[in-house]
């Protein structure tokens, strides 16, 4: 396999960050503060309106790529990487922050097609970036991937349980993906803490503005993630 173009990954200097779920949220606002910082950031989102929001909010949108991608599909997330490496080299750091709630419910109440969007979204949407730009690090034995966590990745909550049973998911394929990398390479699982976020709002209402908003969040998770190295692999962290 030809060794793909790594960009830079001088420690402090600038890098190449992969983010799904780009275009609100949380992935929003670590996308703004990782650009403002002078990182090259690619932001992902399968909401194509929502992407362009975003992108006019970069000051030097041309330096950044912005595409429009589901998760969901691994034919998407395979195109993905093609364009990827083709327009910026293999990303320094992914961050697999794609995800979606159901709507609280007891879990014999939670539909069928509810339950799998969850989980097509949140561990399908996961591993389908892991088969795709994994291959591309290995050659180089470098890169970071963060993947999404949650304090309900690691307990347990009523009416959330397809969302539990996913980021529990997520602690176990992060884990276990870190002993198949080489030296070098991390895969960990990030808890964003509780953040007030449209998601948040959906499980806690109108209490969920007593929360931190999430650009201050992605001040403090932003220096978090580009302080990630080889020896943080496997980890489950907490910003």
């Amino acid at each position: 396999m030809a060794t793909a173009p790594f960009s830079a990954v001088a420690k402090g200097g600038s890098r190449t960050v992969l983010i799904t779920g780009a275009s609100k949220g949380l992935g929003r606002a670590l996308s703004l503060e990782l650009a403002k910082r002078g990182h090259t950031v690619i932001g992902c989102s399968r909401t194509q309106e929502k992407l362009l929001s975003l992108q006019s909010e970069f000051p030097n949108s041309d330096n950044h790529l912005f595409l429009n991608v589901d998760v969901k599909s691994n034919s998407s997330v395979e195109e993905l990487a093609r364009v990827v490496v083709e327009k910026k080299g293999v990303p320094d750091i992914i961050v697999n922050n794609a995800g979606t709630i159901n709507k609280n419910n007891k879990i014999w109440e939670v539909p069928a097609e509810e339950f799998d969007s969850v989980m097509d979204t949140n561990v399908k949407g996961v591993a389908n970036v892991l088969r795709h730009f994994i291959p591309l690090m290995i050659p180089s034995k470098q890169g970071i991937i963060v993947n999404m966590s949650s304090g309900w990745g690691r307990s347990g909550a009523a009416l959330v349980a397809p969302y539990c049973a996913s980021k529990w998911a997520i602690e176990g394929l992060s884990r276990s993906v870190a002993k198949e990398l080489p030296d070098g390479m991390a895969v960990v699982a990030l808890n964003p803490g509780v953040i007030n976020t449209d998601m948040l709002a959906s499980c806690f209402g109108t209490s969920a503005a007593l929360y931190q908003a999430p650009d201050a969040w992605a001040v403090k998770a932003a220096t978090m993630i580009l302080n990630l190295t080889g020896a943080d692999n496997g980890a489950s962290l907490t910003v």
